[in-house]
């Protein structure tokens, strides 16, 4: 019950009404047990990342233009197009490369730039200038680049494990494959990069083309004559339909193309097929390709492989979105044995993520403990447990602040933490300390407990909130540094400001309350 000094105990500061409203509160508890709850809820929902998010954005202006050589698309596209771009506000810098038939210019825009905006502001300048480019020129063609959906975070390299499968049917399971990832939750783009497009090889004999007295362009002329005569779409219906006439299956294996009439000889025709070999493979022209190597049984082997890149959304988790991808290839695993397909994951951001932030929540908890250790010898392992318990308390009101943000966990936000962590004990170990001066005063057995609770707590309030906001306002200025570097940082202006108010309140209503519980007057311990 309180006592009716309590009810006239006069407090000046917040910290002293904060500790006489809530020291008698049958909600304190609750309140506390909610702010664990929500702080380890956040914890678990928040999006993780191994380094936080940075909004680098920009685009390329690509525009066609056949018939101009290089130093007429510099004059007549490249530099007006340029000359306008600069008066769009937000690009940091322009590029452009001009070569024969096309021009592309290249934007960046300041970093933290809002990429939509940006997009339509570059899209609105380039269509409002049409009319600058010449007559030759064709649509122009606008892609924006965004890092946080361009850059993958999982890699998985694709290979075959014997010669059970075709080439082409290895790459079309891929292809499938990749498909059905792209359908997974929060997966912004998938790309396979390394594959080698199906299509029939013509190895032309020279002996043979030279005994025929045939010339190559005689045979590319037979060739391309296939997709080039074609019926015309010009007839229409009575009912205004279109009728298309063309020839269903006309070309389908290689023994199709091997009968071509390439020339006549003496009024008998030559087919491709009497000058060239004809094959169905892929275009082994590229001589772009990618291994893998692989150590079974003790061999090596040095296999070819095709990598399909995966991408996320912005602002989700990169560990949830690697584990649907790892869950996907687990069901695919049997189907892929049986086909000859192996492969191995070479990136995965999630795990690395996932590791980067258990780690350091690791090295939290050991803080933590270190701290209630050094407080044992000091203050006394009551004192010490009080202190112990606001620290999870300000980290919890932390991380559901930043997650109400849209914040991820990453190694900068936690980074903040391990920096603000030494800080954020202050206020509550000014406030044990205090109150336990109060308790081993001459004459302090014959104070009520509550009101020595509250006064000690009021008498430090002043002093501990200017303290606080002078720490708070050294942490400021960070938050305006721009470029790459303020982007990077910028979760500790933002979260270590946040922890340490938390830390005021956390110690004002919580370290009287505690104290209450487990601490005792001088005088009734001695009488034990």
């Amino acid at each position: 019950m309180e006592s009716k000094n309590f009810e006239s105990l006069k407090v000046t500061d917040y910290s002293g009404k904060l500790a006489k409203k809530f020291i008698y509160n049958p909600l304190t508890s609750v309140l506390a047990a909610f702010l664990l709850i929500i702080g380890y809820l956040a914890l678990e929902v928040m999006p993780r990342e191994e380094d936080p998010q940075i909004a680098i954005s920009g685009g390329s202006i690509i525009v066609p233009a056949p018939g101009l050589n290089s130093k007429e698309i510099e004059k007549l596209i490249t530099e007006p197009l340029e000359q306008k771009l600069r008066e769009v506000n937000g690009i940091e810098h322009i590029y452009s490369v001009s070569t024969d038939n096309v021009a592309i210019v290249n934007v960046m825009y300041f970093i933290g730039q809002n990429r939509e905006i940006s997009n339509l502001k570059i899209y609105d300048k380039v269509m409002q200038n049409m009319d600058l480019l010449p007559k030759s020129a064709m649509q122009p063609i606008i892609k924006p680049l965004d890092i946080d959906i361009d850059i993958p975070i999982v890699n998985i390299a694709f290979y075959q494990k014997n010669q059970n499968i075709s080439y082409n049917k290895f790459v079309q399971t891929v292809e499938n494959l990749k498909k059905e990832i792209n359908i997974l939750d929060n997966i912004s783009k998938t790309e396979l990069k390394g594959a080698k497009r199906e299509q029939f090889n013509i190895e032309v004999d020279l002996v043979k083309l030279k005994a025929y007295n045939l010339s190559l362009g005689q045979i590319a002329n037979g060739i391309t004559s296939i997709s080039t005569r074609v019926p015309q779409v010009d007839t229409k219906t009575k009912e205004n339909q279109l009728v298309v006439f063309g020839i269903k299956n006309a070309i389908e294996t290689t023994e199709d193309i091997g009968n071509i009439i390439v020339a006549q000889y003496f009024g008998s025709p030559i087919y491709l097929k009497n000058v060239a070999k004809i094959s169905s493979g892929v275009d082994f022209q590229n001589k772009q390709s990618a291994k893998i190597i692989l150590k079974e049984n003790n061999q090596i082997k040095e296999l070819d492989q095709v990598t399909l890149t995966i991408a996320k959304l912005a602002g989700t988790n990169a560990v949830n979105v690697a584990n649907d991808v790892h869950n996907l290839l687990d069901e695919k695993n049997i189907e892929l044995e049986k086909l000859g397909i192996g492969y191995k994951i070479t990136r995965n951001y999630g795990e690395r993520a996932n590791e980067a932030v258990n780690e350091l929540v690791h090295h939290l908890v050991i803080t933590i403990v270190i701290i209630a250790i050094m407080l044992v010898f000091f203050l006394g392992w009551k004192e010490s447990l009080i202190v112990t318990f606001t620290v999870p308390a300000i980290l919890a009101v932390t991380l559901f602040v930043a997650y109400l943000g849209d914040q991820t966990i990453n190694r900068i936000t936690l980074f903040a933490f391990l920096l603000s962590l030494g800080l954020l004990v202050d206020a509550a170990i000014i406030v044990i300390e205090n109150i336990h001066r109060h308790l081993h005063t001459k004459g302090s057995e014959k104070r009520d407990m509550d009101e020595l609770l509250v006064s000690a707590t009021d008498e430090i309030g002043a002093p501990t909130n200017i303290a606080t906001l002078a720490i708070i306002l050294t942490m400021v200025p960070m938050a305006f540094v721009g470029g790459m570097m303020g982007e990077f940082m910028k979760p500790i202006p933002l979260n270590v400001p946040i922890a340490l108010l938390a830390s005021l309140f956390i110690a004002y209503i919580f370290t009287p309350y505690l104290s209450k519980k487990l601490l005792k007057h001088t005088k009734k311990v001695e009488e034990k």
